[in-house]
């Protein structure tokens, strides 16, 4: 069974876990920091790019054979 392709190259897919790993580290370091809510902005840039990710895993792991008949 092949699996299905990807819309992300394996470079973007690698700065889209630093991106995710970078705001979900920054979040919490701005809400010590911080006085306002700022820092939600982070925690929703990486639950955005974790969504991409996954989407991007569902993606990859479809059987290119079922892809093809939606």
């Amino acid at each position: 069974m092949d699996q299905g392709s990807s819309f992300l190259s394996t470079r973007q897919r690698r700065l889209a876990w630093l991106g995710f790993v970078l705001a979900a580290v920054q979040a919490p370091v701005a809400a010590k920091f911080s006085d306002d809510s700022s820092w939600l902005f982070s925690v929703v840039v990486a639950l955005m790019v974790a969504t991409v990710i996954i989407a991007d895993d569902g993606a990859r792991r479809r059987p290119a054979q079922a892809r093809s008949s939606d």
